[in-house]
């Protein structure tokens, strides 16, 4: 008999198993999270996930609406000289600073995004993209020269977008973050940190979790990337005894507070670490839930899986 598969989008909330719960990952209470509707909204984890644009989109539209008044707009320019093309709003708090590589606004008649700064915040010799939505930018938040950043995106405050990062859009980051590399459709709570080139995408991070240099969360299955998009599967988790069906093909990560993955490691799609899980350098993530309070290592001169061979002398 073939395994009987539950389409998560269907369970109701309090139905749904807690390995796929944001409150296993999350504690809310004692880290608050400006977004934390995201995921009451949410029925799951991986639903939040589903649901960034969304969300970001409404978020952007009624707070930038709501506190655009008493600040400085600028319409299809900048306060410098930057290349700009397509239509596009500048918001700017008493003393913030956006002097930008560029700016792509839409080209879509009767369509203009904005891009709303804090007090404080400064952005020079970026690259901003609001030609498919708006991004907004905490106070005192810093985004460095060379940084690309698409919209839909919120940025929290006093966090640091380092050179070389690349916010591909639908990208949600709370206060204190550090970023450097490329991010597509992810959630970063507060003091969760990416400060080194890599990809991040189709995940959502916890309070205070940390990346190690160049370690990277697959956000689709190997063989997956050789069917067409459109006849890709989605992913299937098995949890409390049941199987479900995401719905989607792609999910990256899931890391619960105070989760770390060391230097070149690698997840699997599908990957979950309940909070207080450490991931050591140089290892792979098989797809399924950790934790919590768990070190996951690789030890293959310890177990046997390294195979050692002699070295002749050379001739």
């Amino acid at each position: 008999m073939s395994e009987q598969v539950v389409k998560l989008k269907d369970v109701k909330k309090e139905d749904v198993p807690a390995d796929l719960r944001a409150e296993t990952y999350f504690d809310f209470k004692a880290h608050p999270f400006a977004h934390q509707a995201l995921f009451d909204q949410a029925n799951s984890v991986y639903g939040a996930i589903l649901a960034v644009n969304a969300y970001a989109t409404k978020w952007l539209a009624d707070t930038i609406a709501k506190k655009r008044r008493g600040a400085t707009v600028l319409k299809n320019s900048t306060p410098k000289p930057a290349h700009t093309s397509g239509n596009f709003e500048v918001i700017l708090e008493e003393g913030a600073a956006f002097e930008p590589a560029c700016v792509i606004g839409s080209k879509a008649e009767g369509e203009r995004y904005a891009v709303y700064l804090e007090k404080e915040a400064k952005v020079i010799a970026a690259d901003i993209y609001l030609d498919k939505g708006s991004v907004y930018i905490g106070a005192g938040t810093t985004v460095e020269p060379r940084v690309g950043i698409k919209g839909p995106t919120i940025i929290g405050k006093k966090t640091e977008i380092r050179q070389g990062a690349y916010l591909r859009g639908d990208c949600i980051l709370g206060d204190g973050c550090t970023i450097r590399g490329e991010l597509k459709n992810v959630v970063m709570m507060d003091k969760a940190n990416f400060p080194h080139p890599s990809y991040l995408g189709d995940s959502v991070c916890g309070y205070m979790t940390h990346f190690g240099n160049q370690a990277t969360a697959a956000n689709l299955g190997i063989y997956e990337g050789l069917r067409d998009p459109d006849k890709r599967k989605s992913i299937v988790v098995r949890c409390g005894g049941k199987a479900y069906d995401l719905g989607k093909p792609k999910m990256g990560i899931c890391l619960g507070d105070f989760s770390q993955v060391g230097c070149n490691s690698v997840s699997d799609p599908a990957t979950f670490l309940k909070p207080y899980t450490i991931v050591y350098a140089l290892t792979r993530i098989e797809k399924g839930f950790y934790g919590p309070n768990e070190v996951l290592k690789n030890k293959p001169l310890e177990h046997g899986i390294i195979e050692r061979a002699r070295l002749e002398p050379l001739k």
